[in-house]
Order: C-alpha cells, then structure tokens, then sequence
C-alpha cells in the first residue's frame, strides 16, 4: 500500500510545525478548500500553494501538506487505488469532509469568504472572479457574487481533478476545458457544486454532452447519438466523435463522477 504521508512523488514530508497547537475548525476548512483545488500529484511541501496557505495559517508547509494528505486518505477515488494517508489521522478532516459532501454549494461559499477573510482581500480579489458592477447592491450583489465564486470553485476542484486534461480526448490547454456538469445547473441545485457532477471535456466535447449528442456511461464509457453517427462520411464528425465512441474515458484522479448522475444522464439528456 502507498504511504501517502510518508512519501508523494519522491518527496518526504516531516510534522515541524511552527504551531504546536491543534488544528481549528476553520483551519481544516481551509486546507480542505485547497485540497479540492489543486492535483492530487502536488500535495508536496514545495507546492506554492501550499507555502502560501501555510503563512497565511503560520504553520509549515509539511504540516498544511500532510494535512491535505489525511483528506485525500478520505476520498474512495483514491482508496480504490490503495492510497492512504497517516494512518492516525485526526477526527477535524473526516468532520469536514462529510460536511462538504453533505452541502456543497453553502460549504464551497462559506470556505472561499473564510480564505478571503484570512487574506484580508475582498473575495472577487481572493478568488479572482469578475467583479459586480458597483450598481448592483443589497442581496442581488451578493447572489451574483456567491454563484461567480461557487462557479469558479467548482472548476478548478474539476480541472486539477483531472489533471487539467480532457476526460475523452486528453487535450492539455486550459483555455479550451470546461468544467462540464452532468446534471445541468438549473435542474438541481443539490448537484452543482458537487464534483462528483463534473466531468473535465473540452469546449467541443462539452457542448456535444450538454445538448445529449454524446453521453458517458456508468460504467465511464462514452457513447455518441446516432444523429451523429448518421453523418459518418463526414471525415470532422469521424476524428472528432465516431472515434472516440465506445472507449473508456480518462478518470480523474479523485471525485469520480457519480455512477447514478451519469445514469441520470443517460436516460434524460443522451440523444439515442
């Protein structure tokens, strides 16, 4: 079995806190925040990232990375993979962890104003979202704001998910990946946040997913509409859809997508 805490891409990690003191409810927080934003591959203490969450929290960088360490131990994508974290791991991250899961969209918005808080920035500038028009005030600038923020949370826990890499095609430029939801937005606001309801496709992929002229299987395998493959002469519509019907997609490598989302998808929003 792979020691996480122990050894990670060839790095080693030491408890040296500079704190000696137990880690708050808002401290799990917020290492649970970074956790969800940046690729399993760079949980290491030279992660910058990491330094800046550690300064911010005045501890080490070994410490916040072991502790993002623990929360990646609590996530089955990665237990199926036989991966652990310290074996001994405190009660805060599992707490945190369930309550995530259990409230995405409020948790994802209280996580970001709590690093915005630490930062002593405003949120747009901490999250680096585009900032509401000045005129818009009161509860309407604030419901702007907050589904901006939960927006740009929810793709970056997809994108470093998948190592900012197609889940079809394995295309690596950011500027053309979409975090792709599988119950669309509007239909469930339990779902949105959730990024077990996120697939990394590029802008072709996803706009095919979202109208229903290719799915992803349960079993993660994609399948394209036959309104699509009634036009298979079409060399475009062959490099770009018949030949990637039938074959497994890339996983990511923790939130797997929900086999019971992508069921719903299957059968509400796939073009057979």
């Amino acid at each position: 079995m792979k020691d996480l805490f122990g050894r990670l891409n060839g790095h080693t990690f030491f408890g040296n806190n500079m704190k000696k003191n137990n880690w708050t409810k808002e401290e799990h927080i917020l290492a649970f925040n970074l956790y969800c934003k940046i690729p399993f591959s760079k949980l290491t203490s030279r992660n910058p990232q990491i330094i800046d969450l550690a300064m911010i929290l005045d501890r080490s960088p070994s410490s916040v990375s072991m502790k993002l360490c623990n929360f990646a131990s609590l996530d089955p994508a990665l237990k199926a993979r036989n991966i652990k974290g310290l074996s001994n791991g405190a009660k805060g991250e599992k707490v945190v962890w369930d309550e995530f899961h259990g409230n995405w969209e409020e948790l994802a918005w209280q996580s970001e104003q709590l690093l915005a808080k630490y930062k002593n920035e405003p949120i747009e500038q901490s999250t680096e979202i585009e900032p509401v028009e000045f005129a818009i005030e009161g509860k309407e600038r604030e419901a702007i704001i907050q589904a901006r923020v939960n927006q740009s949370f929810f793709r970056k826990m997809i994108l470093s998910s998948y190592n900012y890499s197609c889940a079809i095609t394995g295309l690596k430029v950011p500027e053309l990946l979409i975090a792709s939801h599988i119950i669309p937005w509007k239909e469930r606001k339990d779902t949105r946040i959730n990024p077990q309801n996120g697939i990394c496709l590029n802008a072709l992929h996803d706009k095919a997913f979202d109208i229903g002229l290719l799915t992803i299987t349960p079993d993660y395998i994609v399948k394209v509409s036959d309104a699509v493959k009634g036009q298979i002469e079409n060399e475009i519509i062959k490099e770009y859809f018949i030949k990637y019907d039938n074959s497994s997609i890339i996983l990511p490598k923790r939130f797997l997508p929900s086999r019971e989302f992508l069921d719903y998808h299957n059968k509400h929003r796939f073009q057979k």
